[in-house]
């Protein structure tokens, strides 16, 4: 498996990304690969924002924006 490179993500990066996910119709569950399955994906969400405005400039801590991107891609494909 291929390592994940890490990015500083700038405030405007991540704040770009977190505009992308207000105003949308959020479902109420999501599964994001065969293995992750998401109940409730609202509350994911907020806790996972949480998590990246916090960490955004620590690399060894950008799971929670790793995700958002996931999500966000997943979501944009079920739109299509």
């Amino acid at each position: 498996m291929a390592k994940q490179q890490s990015k500083i993500y700038t405030s405007e990066e991540l704040g770009e990304l977190l505009e992308w996910f207000n105003g949308r119709d959020i479902p109420e569950s999501i599964q994001l690969d065969k293995a992750t399955y998401i109940p409730n994906l609202k509350d994911t969400l907020s806790r996972l924002i949480v998590q990246a405005e916090i960490n955004r400039e620590n690399p060894k801590m950008q799971g929670a924006i790793f995700l958002l991107e996931r999500l966000k891609a997943k979501l944009e494909e079920t739109e299509k």
